[in-house]
Protein backbone atom coordinates (compact mmCIF):
# COMPACT_ATOMS: atom_id res chain seq x y z
CA UNK A 1 0.00 0.00 0.00
CA UNK A 2 1.21 3.47 -1.12
CA UNK A 3 2.53 6.12 1.43
CA UNK A 4 0.52 8.79 1.54
CA UNK A 5 2.02 12.42 1.01
CA UNK A 6 -0.02 14.89 3.79
CA UNK A 7 -0.55 17.85 1.99
CA UNK A 8 -1.81 19.61 4.70
CA UNK A 9 0.95 18.79 6.97
CA UNK A 10 3.07 20.00 4.60
CA UNK A 11 1.16 22.84 3.74
CA UNK A 12 1.18 24.08 7.52
CA UNK A 13 4.84 23.45 7.75
CA UNK A 14 4.65 26.46 4.36
CA UNK A 15 2.26 28.75 5.94
CA UNK A 16 4.43 28.78 9.42
CA UNK A 17 7.98 29.32 7.56
CA UNK A 18 5.53 32.16 5.55
CA UNK A 19 3.98 33.63 8.70
CA UNK A 20 7.68 33.73 10.36
CA UNK A 21 8.99 36.20 7.44
CA UNK A 22 6.00 38.05 7.77
CA UNK A 23 6.58 38.75 11.24
CA UNK A 24 10.06 40.06 10.84
CA UNK A 25 8.93 42.71 7.88
CA UNK A 26 6.57 43.57 10.32
CA UNK A 27 9.08 44.37 12.41
CA UNK A 28 11.18 46.75 9.75
CA UNK A 29 7.51 48.26 9.18
CA UNK A 30 6.45 46.54 6.64
CA UNK A 31 2.81 44.78 5.33
CA UNK A 32 2.66 42.18 3.04
CA UNK A 33 -1.35 42.94 1.69
CA UNK A 34 -2.89 40.79 -0.71
CA UNK A 35 -6.36 42.09 -2.71
CA UNK A 36 -8.98 39.13 -3.24
CA UNK A 37 -11.38 40.29 -5.79
CA UNK A 38 -15.04 38.00 -6.03
CA UNK A 39 -17.38 38.47 -8.54
CA UNK A 40 -21.04 37.32 -7.73
CA UNK A 41 -21.86 34.23 -5.09
CA UNK A 42 -20.37 31.08 -6.79
CA UNK A 43 -20.82 29.56 -3.42
CA UNK A 44 -17.18 27.26 -4.31
CA UNK A 45 -15.29 30.66 -5.42
CA UNK A 46 -16.95 31.60 -1.49
CA UNK A 47 -15.16 28.73 -0.17
CA UNK A 48 -11.91 29.25 -1.64
CA UNK A 49 -11.81 33.25 -0.85
CA UNK A 50 -13.08 32.62 2.64
CA UNK A 51 -9.99 30.03 3.18
CA UNK A 52 -7.73 32.14 1.62
CA UNK A 53 -8.63 35.09 3.95
CA UNK A 54 -7.91 32.10 6.69
CA UNK A 55 -4.89 31.93 5.38
CA UNK A 56 -3.92 35.33 5.41
CA UNK A 57 -4.81 35.79 8.85
CA UNK A 58 -3.25 32.76 10.21
CA UNK A 59 0.17 34.12 8.15
CA UNK A 60 -0.47 37.57 9.14
CA UNK A 61 -0.82 38.81 5.69
CA UNK A 62 -3.10 41.79 5.57
CA UNK A 63 -6.24 41.17 3.73
CA UNK A 64 -8.01 43.68 1.16
CA UNK A 65 -11.71 42.17 0.09
CA UNK A 66 -14.06 43.09 -2.88
CA UNK A 67 -16.88 41.68 -3.11
CA UNK A 68 -18.83 42.52 -6.12
CA UNK A 69 -21.89 42.14 -7.31
CA UNK A 70 -23.40 39.38 -10.11
CA UNK A 71 -23.81 42.35 -12.59
CA UNK A 72 -20.74 44.02 -12.28
CA UNK A 73 -19.39 44.80 -15.65
CA UNK A 74 -16.13 44.16 -16.79
CA UNK A 75 -15.08 47.88 -17.23
CA UNK A 76 -15.60 48.18 -13.62
CA UNK A 77 -13.91 45.13 -12.91
CA UNK A 78 -10.74 46.25 -14.93
CA UNK A 79 -11.31 50.02 -13.23
CA UNK A 80 -10.73 48.61 -9.75
CA UNK A 81 -7.84 46.09 -10.94
CA UNK A 82 -5.88 49.45 -12.42
CA UNK A 83 -6.65 51.31 -9.14
CA UNK A 84 -5.34 48.09 -7.34
CA UNK A 85 -2.08 47.53 -10.19
CA UNK A 86 -1.38 51.53 -8.86
CA UNK A 87 -2.03 50.74 -4.74
CA UNK A 88 1.50 50.98 -3.01
CA UNK A 89 0.12 49.20 -0.18
CA UNK A 90 -0.86 46.37 -2.48
CA UNK A 91 1.81 43.71 -3.04
CA UNK A 92 -0.31 40.86 -4.74
CA UNK A 93 -3.96 41.04 -6.55
CA UNK A 94 -6.33 37.65 -6.93
CA UNK A 95 -9.47 37.66 -8.91
CA UNK A 96 -11.06 34.26 -8.11
CA UNK A 97 -12.14 32.36 -11.11
CA UNK A 98 -14.50 31.59 -12.51
CA UNK A 99 -16.24 34.89 -13.33
CA UNK A 100 -19.59 35.89 -14.66
CA UNK A 101 -20.39 35.10 -17.98
CA UNK A 102 -20.67 39.20 -19.00
CA UNK A 103 -17.02 39.51 -17.83
CA UNK A 104 -14.11 38.41 -20.34
CA UNK A 105 -11.34 36.18 -17.97
CA UNK A 106 -8.51 36.60 -19.94
CA UNK A 107 -8.75 40.83 -20.83
CA UNK A 108 -9.09 40.11 -16.81
CA UNK A 109 -5.87 37.96 -16.37
CA UNK A 110 -4.11 40.17 -18.77
CA UNK A 111 -4.80 43.28 -17.12
CA UNK A 112 -3.37 42.58 -13.42
CA UNK A 113 0.41 43.70 -13.20
CA UNK A 114 2.75 41.35 -13.48
CA UNK A 115 4.36 42.00 -10.62
CA UNK A 116 1.31 41.58 -8.64
CA UNK A 117 0.10 38.54 -10.38
CA UNK A 118 0.36 36.09 -7.32
CA UNK A 119 -1.93 33.78 -9.46
CA UNK A 120 0.60 33.22 -11.78
CA UNK A 121 -1.55 33.51 -14.74
CA UNK A 122 -0.63 36.64 -17.34
CA UNK A 123 1.46 35.69 -20.06
CA UNK A 124 4.24 37.05 -18.68
CA UNK A 125 4.43 35.53 -15.38
CA UNK A 126 4.51 32.79 -18.01
CA UNK A 127 6.76 33.48 -19.94
CA UNK A 128 9.13 34.00 -17.27
CA UNK A 129 9.01 30.39 -16.20
CA UNK A 130 9.57 29.23 -19.63
CA UNK A 131 13.02 30.89 -19.59
CA UNK A 132 13.50 30.75 -15.45
CA UNK A 133 13.53 34.39 -14.83
CA UNK A 134 12.31 35.38 -11.68
CA UNK A 135 8.40 35.46 -11.06
CA UNK A 136 5.15 34.13 -9.60
CA UNK A 137 4.42 30.45 -10.58
CA UNK A 138 0.73 29.07 -10.90
CA UNK A 139 0.32 28.20 -7.40
CA UNK A 140 -1.02 24.24 -7.86
CA UNK A 141 1.94 23.95 -9.84
CA UNK A 142 4.44 25.29 -7.56
CA UNK A 143 2.46 23.62 -4.66
CA UNK A 144 3.37 20.05 -6.22
CA UNK A 145 6.95 20.59 -6.23
CA UNK A 146 6.81 21.25 -2.63
CA UNK A 147 4.78 18.23 -1.93
CA UNK A 148 7.85 16.19 -4.14
CA UNK A 149 10.62 17.99 -2.51
CA UNK A 150 9.20 17.39 1.38
CA UNK A 151 8.53 14.21 0.78
CA UNK A 152 11.66 13.40 -0.76
CA UNK A 153 10.75 12.39 -3.79
CA UNK A 154 13.90 12.39 -6.14
CA UNK A 155 12.90 14.30 -9.32
CA UNK A 156 16.19 15.14 -11.29
CA UNK A 157 16.89 12.25 -13.67
CA UNK A 158 13.12 10.87 -13.11
CA UNK A 159 10.95 10.10 -15.79
CA UNK A 160 7.78 12.45 -15.23
CA UNK A 161 4.55 12.72 -17.17
CA UNK A 162 1.66 15.00 -16.48
CA UNK A 163 -1.77 13.94 -17.96
CA UNK A 164 -3.23 17.25 -18.57
CA UNK A 165 -2.26 20.73 -20.75
CA UNK A 166 -4.44 23.24 -19.25
CA UNK A 167 -2.61 26.41 -19.25
CA UNK A 168 -3.43 26.98 -15.05
CA UNK A 169 -1.44 23.30 -14.27
CA UNK A 170 -0.58 21.12 -17.02
CA UNK A 171 1.88 23.63 -19.16
CA UNK A 172 3.82 25.01 -16.11
CA UNK A 173 4.13 21.61 -14.30
CA UNK A 174 5.73 20.14 -16.81
CA UNK A 175 8.09 23.33 -17.17
CA UNK A 176 8.88 23.48 -13.54
CA UNK A 177 9.66 19.40 -13.69
CA UNK A 178 11.95 20.35 -16.75
CA UNK A 179 13.73 23.01 -14.24
CA UNK A 180 14.04 20.48 -11.62
CA UNK A 181 16.01 18.13 -14.42
CA UNK A 182 12.77 15.78 -15.04
CA UNK A 183 12.04 14.20 -18.08
CA UNK A 184 9.31 14.91 -18.96
CA UNK A 185 6.19 13.60 -21.18
CA UNK A 186 2.95 15.23 -21.50
CA UNK A 187 -0.22 13.54 -21.92
CA UNK A 188 -4.22 14.51 -23.48
CA UNK A 189 -6.91 13.41 -24.93
CA UNK A 190 -4.64 12.69 -28.32
CA UNK A 191 -2.02 10.50 -27.04
CA UNK A 192 -2.20 7.50 -28.19
CA UNK A 193 -1.33 4.08 -26.08
CA UNK A 194 -2.25 6.74 -22.85
CA UNK A 195 -1.48 3.54 -20.29
CA UNK A 196 1.70 2.16 -22.41
CA UNK A 197 3.17 5.79 -21.45
CA UNK A 198 1.68 6.49 -18.23
CA UNK A 199 3.69 2.79 -16.95
CA UNK A 200 6.94 4.58 -17.53
CA UNK A 201 6.25 7.66 -14.90
CA UNK A 202 8.53 7.54 -11.77
CA UNK A 203 6.37 10.78 -10.67
CA UNK A 204 2.77 10.81 -12.18
CA UNK A 205 0.92 14.03 -12.29
CA UNK A 206 -3.07 13.43 -12.90
CA UNK A 207 -4.86 16.75 -14.26
CA UNK A 208 -7.17 15.14 -16.53
CA UNK A 209 -10.69 16.70 -15.00
CA UNK A 210 -12.25 13.08 -14.80
CA UNK A 211 -13.31 11.57 -11.54
CA UNK A 212 -11.47 8.16 -11.30
CA UNK A 213 -10.59 7.98 -14.47
CA UNK A 214 -6.89 6.79 -13.98
CA UNK A 215 -7.07 3.24 -11.93
CA UNK A 216 -3.60 0.92 -11.04
CA UNK A 217 -3.77 -0.40 -14.52
CA UNK A 218 -2.29 3.11 -15.63
CA UNK A 219 0.75 3.19 -12.41
CA UNK A 220 4.31 1.52 -12.71
CA UNK A 221 4.67 -0.27 -9.38
CA UNK A 222 6.58 2.23 -6.57
CA UNK A 223 5.41 5.25 -9.06
CA UNK A 224 5.10 8.60 -7.30
CA UNK A 225 1.38 9.93 -7.71
CA UNK A 226 -0.37 13.37 -7.27
CA UNK A 227 -3.89 13.52 -7.90
CA UNK A 228 -4.85 17.12 -8.72
CA UNK A 229 -8.34 16.48 -9.67
CA UNK A 230 -11.50 17.03 -7.08
CA UNK A 231 -15.19 16.26 -7.92
CA UNK A 232 -18.27 15.19 -5.88
CA UNK A 233 -19.70 12.30 -7.16
CA UNK A 234 -21.86 9.19 -6.21
CA UNK A 235 -23.56 8.31 -2.96
CA UNK A 236 -23.33 11.34 -0.34
CA UNK A 237 -21.76 13.58 -2.41
CA UNK A 238 -18.19 12.73 -1.29
CA UNK A 239 -15.06 14.26 -2.54
CA UNK A 240 -12.49 12.07 -4.84
CA UNK A 241 -10.04 12.76 -7.37
CA UNK A 242 -9.13 11.98 -11.10
CA UNK A 243 -7.69 8.58 -9.43
CA UNK A 244 -9.74 5.69 -8.93
CA UNK A 245 -7.66 5.85 -5.06
CA UNK A 246 -7.79 2.50 -3.50
CA UNK A 247 -6.31 0.95 -7.11
CA UNK A 248 -3.35 3.26 -7.50
CA UNK A 249 -2.53 2.84 -3.89
CA UNK A 250 -2.07 -0.53 -4.46
CA UNK A 251 0.54 -0.17 -6.96
CA UNK A 252 1.92 3.16 -5.71
CA UNK A 253 4.86 3.94 -3.48
CA UNK A 254 3.89 7.31 -2.59
CA UNK A 255 0.08 9.06 -3.21
CA UNK A 256 -1.69 12.09 -2.79
CA UNK A 257 -5.26 11.27 -1.06
CA UNK A 258 -8.16 13.76 -2.40
CA UNK A 259 -9.15 16.23 -0.08
CA UNK A 260 -5.83 16.36 2.13
CA UNK A 261 -2.93 16.51 -0.78
CA UNK A 262 -2.94 19.49 -3.45
CA UNK A 263 -5.73 21.44 -2.60
CA UNK A 264 -4.03 22.88 0.65
CA UNK A 265 -0.88 23.08 -0.79
CA UNK A 266 -2.35 26.03 -3.61
CA UNK A 267 -3.34 27.87 -0.96
CA UNK A 268 -0.31 27.80 0.92
CA UNK A 269 1.69 28.63 -2.21
CA UNK A 270 -0.69 31.76 -2.64
CA UNK A 271 0.87 32.91 0.73
CA UNK A 272 4.40 32.35 -0.60
CA UNK A 273 3.69 34.28 -3.82
CA UNK A 274 2.54 37.05 -1.88
CA UNK A 275 5.53 37.04 0.22
CA UNK A 276 8.08 37.24 -2.66
CA UNK A 277 5.34 40.26 -4.35
CA UNK A 278 6.66 42.04 -1.07
CA UNK A 279 10.29 41.20 -1.49
CA UNK A 280 9.94 42.25 -5.05
CA UNK A 281 8.49 45.46 -4.68
CA UNK A 282 11.27 46.38 -1.73
CA UNK A 283 13.81 45.06 -4.28
CA UNK A 284 15.11 42.25 -1.94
Amino acid sequence: MAEIIDGKKISQDIKDEVKEQVAKLNEEGVTVTLAVILVGKDPASSVYVNNKKKACEYTGIRSLSYELPEDTTEEELLSLIDQLNQAENVDGILVQLPLPKQIDEDRVIHRISPDKDVDGFHPESVGRLSIGERGFVSCTPAGIIELLKRSNVVIDGSECVVIGRSNIVGKPMAILLIRENGTVTVCHSHTKDLKEVTRRADILVVAIGKPKMIDGSYIKEGATVIDVGIHRTGEGNKLCGDCDYDSVAAVAGKITPVPGGVGPMTIAMLMVNTLEASRMHRGK
